[in-house]
């Protein structure tokens, strides 16, 4: 495998809803990824099942996103790696602009910009997810702002050489959620972190199931709760939606 080879890892919990539209967006990828790992958390849907079937590699881990991410880098063979939500779609170019990305020894870790869609566009959400990916590190770690690091928040499908990730240890094994800002800070050390102007789709199946302003809240939250270091309550105010 080259040193641009492109793994792509999926960490999925009972996905059988979406893997469909996932496998198929991925089939039409140009240049094609090198690997898809897709990491397993206890489904007990037919989510491992049509993982196979798309001719992914699936592995099992604990449960819990950091967890099946950290096993999912450990598992990939590929240089570089994209970590993607089941419910979202990067470009059609992923694998070529990840290459290029990373080609710059500056970038630590670099991301796509979101926009939430599904059942309508959510225009305001991602704007202010966006917006957030500023004032976050302003009103939580400052001395990242001053350097210009931005905290990512939700499914931005984030990349990053696979051996910067284990230098700096993965993402924090007891995180359900927000283990991507985690990663921001912790990759911080090594160089820029980058929000590249180009669109990953993903689902608003938690807008459409809470209703705009519950979701807000439970966003703002939860980040709240993150900035204090209140990591075990995270996961309980931020429940599960399929």
């Amino acid at each position: 495998m080259s040193g641009a080879g492109v793994a792509i890892v999926v960490p999925v919990l009972d996905e059988a809803a979406a893997l469909p539209a996932l496998a198929a967006h991925f089939s039409t990828l140009d240049p094609a990824p090198d690997e898809i790992v897709a990491v397993d958390g206890g489904s007990t849907d037919e989510t491992v099942a049509l993982a196979q079937q798309a001719g992914w590699r699936v592995i099992s881990a604990e449960r819990g996103r950091a967890r099946q991410i950290n096993a999912g880098i450990e598992a990939a063979q590929a240089p570089l790696v994209c970590v993607v939500h089941a419910d979202s779609f990067p470009p059609q170019d992923m694998i070529a602009v990840v290459r290029r990305t990373l080609a710059d020894e500056r970038t630590a870790l670099a991301s796509f910009t979101p926009l939430i869609t599904g059942t309508k566009t959510r225009w305001i959400t991602s704007a202010h997810n966006y917006i957030k990916t500023w004032y976050a590190p302003l009103l939580c770690r400052p001395h990242l702002f001053v350097r210009g690091v931005r905290l990512l928040f939700g499914d931005h499908a984030m990349f990053f050489r696979r051996a910067d990730f284990l230098k700096i240890g993965g993402c924090t094994p007891g995180d359900m959620v927000m283990e991507e800002a985690d990663l921001c800070v912790k990759f911080a050390r090594l160089g820029r972190i980058r929000m590249v102007p180009r669109v990953v789709r993903t689902s608003d199946r938690r807008i459409a199931a809470w209703g705009p302003l519950k979701a807000n809240w439970i966003y703002f939250k939860v980040g709240i709760l993150w900035a204090l270091g209140l990591r075990s309550r995270m996961a309980r105010d931020y429940p599960d939606v399929r």
